[in-house]
Formats: structure tokens, C-alpha cells, sequence
């Protein structure tokens, strides 16, 4: 059941409208998301477009060296994580990891990969790659129906 869609030549404004477009289709269902790429893809830039769509307000941090910022909107729970300083997949446990996984929780993770086998599977799969200096590439892989519906109307 993977559903895939890719997009081509992004500028900053294209990729937080899209983001915008992905986090009013969240459901109450619990919903993973992993970002990878590289340095300077765009992963954080996404993030950030996804959680001031969903209400965030005021300043969203990376957390590069927190790992875990977390927000709440209304009776929702985000959480931005940021595993790239992760030496260890199993170094999630000390990051009490399983405790953010809330049924209606939103997780965006990125450098996933570093997470190893102690992740859950990702509703969604977004690649970014860089096109040149002002544009990205984006892959989104749906792998359940909320991925899905979040790549829908894209």
C-alpha cells in the first residue's frame, strides 16, 4: 500500500504551502512522519511550515540539540524530533520515546534513520533533496491510509 507522490524545483514559499496543505489533513489518529535527507535539504523549514499550519504559535525551535520539542494545540500533542545526534538507536529509551507515541500524537521525525529498528513504522516518508541553492526535491511516501490522506489533495 505505498502511495507515492514527488514534486520537483521548490522554492521556500512552495515548500511551506505544501506543508501547510499536509498538516490540515491530519486526522485525530495517531501519525508518524519521518524526514530525511541532507543537511540543508529543507527538513527543518518543512517542520516548521507543518506545525505553525497546525496552530503552533509563537517560536518553533529546532531541536537539534534537545532532540524532542514538543507542542500542544487544543487537545493535540506535536513533537518535533530531531535524531541526527543519536549515536545509538537504542539511545530512544532514554529519550522515553515510547511515551510520545499518544494514540492522537503527531510525530515529526527527522535523520529516522538513525532510530533504527526502535521506530515504528512511518504513516508517511518525506525525502528532500536539494535541487540547487533555492530550490528542493520531495519525495513523499505514503505507507497507511493517514499517509495517504495527508498526500491526497497534494
Amino acid at each position: 500500500m505505498a502511495a507515492d507522490v514527488q514534486k520537483t524545483a521548490l522554492n521556500e514559499n512552495a515548500l511551506t504551502e505544501l506543508a501547510g496543505t499536509m498538516a490540515s489533513q491530519v486526522g485525530p489518529e495517531q501519525t508518524l512522519i519521518f524526514l530525511s535527507g541532507d543537511l540543508g535539504a529543507g527538513k527543518s523549514t518543512f517542520v516548521r511550515a507543518f506545525l505553525q499550519a497546525a496552530g503552533v504559535q509563537g517560536r518553533i525551535k529546532s531541536p537539534t540539540y534537545t532532540l524532542i520539542e514538543p507542542y500542544a494545540v487544543a487537545n493535540r500533542r506535536y513533537y518535533h524530533l530531531d535524531l541526527y545526534r543519536l549515536t545509538a538507536p537504542e539511545e530512544l529509551e532514554y529519550l522515553a520515546f515510547r511515551d510520545l507515541l499518544d494514540r492522537h500524537a503527531v510525530l515529526l521525525i527527522e535523520w529516522p534513520e538513525k532510530g533504527g529498528d526502535e521506530l515504528p513504522a512511518p504513516d508517511l516518508d518525506v525525502r528532500l533533496t536539494l535541487a540547487d541553492a533555492m530550490h528542493r526535491n520531495i519525495q513523499m511516501v505514503a505507507r497507511t491510509p493517514q499517509g495517504e490522506r495527508l498526500i491526497n489533495p497534494i
